[in-house]
């Protein structure tokens, strides 16, 4: 990571990552150096309160790090997976925690003691893939990494569009199949229904007949397509036809220069880029057909935007001289 530094920053920042399943933790020197990582399920089948365990001991476990290394934590970064308002640090609804309206920036900080910047991960990811990775040098671009799901964040200028409600980019949830699969938001027919690994890997056995003695997951449907076998080829080109489809939306709305993807499908490389670039294209007419673009930090994406936004809500608690001189060393 690479964020913006001062004389002022003499103390490490702590990105985390909270994924529907796994908690991933970032320790970040002063310099931008990665000092440390932690991975730990996030205990989400045990409840909420489980998994607000879970982050708060990593969040004490690196602490405890930091000192040891002789650099505190000055301020940590928390993005959540879920509808998170960000101005009012509240994870306001996550299906995969079953949780609402979880005050979790007021949680981390009364247990941490340092400041806290709360975000969504999507969104996170996005501010690093603007900052440090493929958004690099395009003002308007979509980060989208396709997962368990499809998510999106609208980056303008550097920064994510969070909507009047903390709710856009949420192209996972357009639906592009009335009446078809349930999607975990309660609509039918949602992108995340068609694309995204766990859609991939049903449709497959389905279709295949294998159930779970075939494939164990999308990488390999997506070798197995790679092969010719004919239900991959057929599942994999009907996830690849509705992500055009959703992405062409996207465009109309959005005029993007580029659409940065990233997450387990993009993975595929051009089993997915080729085909996608040829679809998305013959849906635009008057629109500008952008750059895709393979996300350059992968998984690191999360921890790397939570510790951005820490070390963003320090450089905006300096006071002037300090911020002054970060502007002049950034």
């Amino acid at each position: 990571m690479s964020p913006r530094t001062s004389p002022a920053d003499d103390g490490a920042v702590l990105g985390v990552d909270l994924g529907g399943t796994v908690v991933k933790a970032a320790l970040f020197g002063p310099d931008g150096t990665t000092l440390a990582t932690t991975r730990r399920p996030t205990g989400a089948k045990r409840g909420a309160e489980a998994v607000i365990g879970t982050l708060l001991d990593v969040v004490s476990e690196s602490q405890a790090d930091a000192e040891e290394r002789g650099t505190p934590v000055r301020a940590v970064g928390v993005a959540s997976c879920g509808i998170v308002d960000e101005r009012a640090g509240v994870a306001v609804f996550s299906a995969s925690f079953g949780w609402r309206d979880v005050p979790l920036r007021a949680l981390v900080a009364e247990h941490a003691g340092v400041p806290v910047a709360l975000g969504h991960d999507v969104r996170a990811g996005g501010i690093a893939e603007a900052r440090l990775g493929a958004g690099r040098g395009h003002e308007v671009f979509l980060f989208v990494p396709i997962g368990t799901g499809v998510g999106a964040a609208v980056m303008i200028g550097g920064k994510p569009f969070g909507g009047a409600h903390w709710q856009a980019g949420e192209l996972g949830h357009l639906i592009v199949r009335p009446g078809g699969e349930s999607c975990g938001c309660g609509q039918l027919g949602c992108v995340s229904t068609i694309v995204g690994g766990p859609a991939v890997l049903r449709h497959y056995r389905e279709l295949a007949g294998t159930g779970p003695d075939g494939p164990a997951d999308a990488a390999e449907v997506a070798a197995l397509a790679r092969k010719g076998d004919s239900d991959a080829v057929r599942v994999w080109s009907e996830a690849v036809d509705v992500l055009a489809e959703s992405l062409a939306v996207a465009v109309t709305l959005f005029d993007p220069s580029a659409i940065v993807l990233g997450g387990g499908l993009a993975g595929a490389g051009e089993l997915l880029f080729t085909p996608l670039r040829e679809r998305l294209a013959a849906r635009l007419a008057f629109q500008v057909m952008p750059e895709l673009r393979h996300a350059e930090l992968a998984y690191e994406a999360g921890c790397l935007g939570a510790g951005l936004l820490a070390r963003d809500l320090l450089a905006r608690d300096l006071p002037e001289t300090g911020r002054q001189a970060a502007d002049r060393t950034g």
